[in-house]
């Protein structure tokens, strides 16, 4: 079975972020580099599948050069080969935008399944897995904590709001990971040293048929970026008992909270 994983590099979430001069970027050039978590589940559920039932698992990226160090610990993990699209003209594409060039790069390679993180925790848009399903013409279901393959068809277990879901699809289809569906492998030693000989292919956009015009302009435009604004100190309760504690508690939420 062939398995194709999209892959995200983003700053890790121990990084401190800082916001550009511009006021519409954050500061990169500190910021420690890694597979957006979601991926994770997504490149380590992939392994246990070609485990199971065979076949190569390719990782596929959008993003600049540096992304090669994201899709190299992919390999380290297991994987069997990349592939990173790295174009000045898709640095600023949007959800949507990544997602054309994806589909367009999983359409000219065989697979049988696609996954993906549910999202991407730097944007959080929660839109190019379903998108390039879309422009697949495939099957897609998301927030999967739970698969099962049998024959030609895949049975996932979903988080829906109030409850889960099981959704049964005939392959090819895509499907985006949820927290608990498994734990990713750390990246061994040996993993290490065999990504070092396997493969990653480089394109351009121009080297699949597309381009800046065909990508189309960015639906988003971001306006400013800000840190969150400073919350007050919180107040601490004083009081020789409990009993008095809580007439301290309702006196301040009375007089100062105005709640009461």
């Amino acid at each position: 079975m062939n398995i194709a994983v999209l892959l995200k590099q983003v700053p890790s979430t121990e990084s401190y972020i800082g916001i550009s001069d511009d006021g519409v970027s954050v500061q990169t050039d500190n910021v420690k580099w890694v597979i957006n978590p979601y991926d994770e589940f997504a490149v380590e559920e992939a392994l246990r599948i070609r485990d199971a039932h065979g076949g190569a698992v390719t990782i596929v990226s959008v993003g600049t050069g540096k992304a090669s160090e994201a899709i190299r610990t992919a390999l380290a993990m297991g994987a069997d080969k990349g592939i990173l699209i790295s174009d000045p003209a898709a640095e600023n594409c949007d959800g949507s935008g990544v997602a054309r060039i994806l589909s367009t790069v999983l359409s000219s390679i065989e697979f049988d399944l696609v996954i993906a993180g549910q999202r991407a925790v730097d944007d959080d848009n929660f839109l190019v897995g379903a998108a390039v399903a879309e422009f697949l013409d495939m099957p897609h279901m998301s927030m999967v904590f739970k698969q099962e393959i049998s024959g030609d068809r895949i049975q996932c277990h979903c988080t829906v709001d109030g409850g889960s879901a099981v959704i049964e699809s005939p392959l090819p289809a895509l499907f985006t990971t949820q927290r608990g569906l498994n734990e990713p492998r750390y990246v061994s030693l040996p993993g290490i040293m065999k990504a070092k000989r396997k493969s990653i292919d480089i394109k351009t956009l121009g080297d699949i048929g597309l381009d800046a015009d065909t990508i189309g302009r960015s639906k988003i435009k971001i306006v400013s970026v800000k840190f969150p604004p400073q919350r007050a100190a919180c107040t601490m309760i004083q009081g020789d008992s409990d009993q008095a504690k809580a007439v301290e508690l309702v006196k301040a939420l009375h007089e100062q909270a105005k709640v009461l």
